[in-house]
């Protein structure tokens, strides 16, 4: 599948920092497409799939990356999950959201939770952190020092077309090759504005932001957002719910309807279905 969706990694080699830019379009409007989410819980929702693709490029171990906030605040679930080859979707979901409300009163006592299943792991990896910072950047800026034991910078960035991030570590040993050098890109990246972040390519965004450094720049990952749909899943769940249980569910409607969030699909049965549904398998 062809995307114009992508991270690329990169090195300033002399400064030992090491860093990733996320570029998510036609991924990004695929993850809102039918959704009709107010502008700023999209905004939420497109910053974390920016940095769960950061987070998912680097990973040493690749595998499938899921991140879920929950809360008991106005913004009750946000998840994000990213398979190992960077194919992305998600959703958010809301009740009585105000966009004026700041991250903290969003989220309430909200946790952050990280799953992690790949090869070799004899049971996913989870780990569950509060909440904790005023902006999602902060969130898993919080969130990296932590797990990392390494100093982060991050900036993320979305409008209504893309969503993007930019993420930088600093590497065991940097004091050493230039004392300066982390202050110095911190303070270089916190010029970027949101229109440079969204709008330039990786090549010309880093060039403008560190011209005087050098920047190896390794080739890019394509991300998608390739998720067809399953009928014959959706048909398999209702025979394992049974046709007793299914007509009840479909009498008083008409209609049966299943709502595939993650995937962004629905799925409708009617009476006719379901006739279908449960009508006997003939063996060839």
């Amino acid at each position: 599948m062809n995307s114009s969706s992508s991270i690329q990694r990169f090195l300033l080699e002399a400064l030992g920092i090491r860093g990733a830019v996320v570029k998510l379009t036609d991924v990004w409007q695929a993850l809102q497409h039918g959704r009709d989410y107010p502008p700023a819980l999209a905004g939420l929702l497109g910053e974390m799939a920016a940095v769960c693709t950061v987070i998912a490029g680097n990973l040493k171990q690749p595998g499938r990356l899921t991140f879920q906030a929950r809360s008991s605040g106005p913004v009750r679930h946000l998840v994000i999950d990213c398979s190992e080859s960077l194919n992305l979707h998600g959703f958010a979901k809301a009740e009585n959201f105000n966009p004026e409300d700041k991250l903290p009163s969003l989220f309430g006592d909200g946790q952050l939770q990280l799953g992690l299943e790949a090869q070799g792991l004899e049971q996913p990896y989870q780990s569950i952190v509060p909440l904790e910072g005023n902006s999602i950047a902060e969130v898993f800026m919080h969130y990296l020092e932590q797990s990392e034991q390494q100093p982060v910078g991050l900036w993320l960035a979305c409008g209504k077309d893309a969503s993007a991030a930019l993420f930088v570590q600093k590497l065991p040993g940097a004091d050493a090759k230039d004392p300066d050098g982390w202050t110095r890109v911190l303070a270089l990246a916190e010029t970027m504005r949101d229109e440079e972040l969204l709008g330039l390519d990786t090549a010309t965004l880093l060039r403008r932001l560190f011209a005087e450094e050098d920047v190896r720049l390794y080739p890019s990952r394509a991300v998608t957002h390739d998720w067809p749909r399953d009928q014959e899943r959706i048909i398999d769940l209702l025979l394992s719910l049974g046709e007793e249980e299914v007509r009840a569910m479909i009498a008083n409607g008409g209609e049966l309807i299943i709502r595939e969030e993650l995937s962004n699909h629905t799925y409708r049965f009617d009476a006719d279905d379901i006739d279908t549904v449960f009508r006997p398998r003939t063996l060839h």
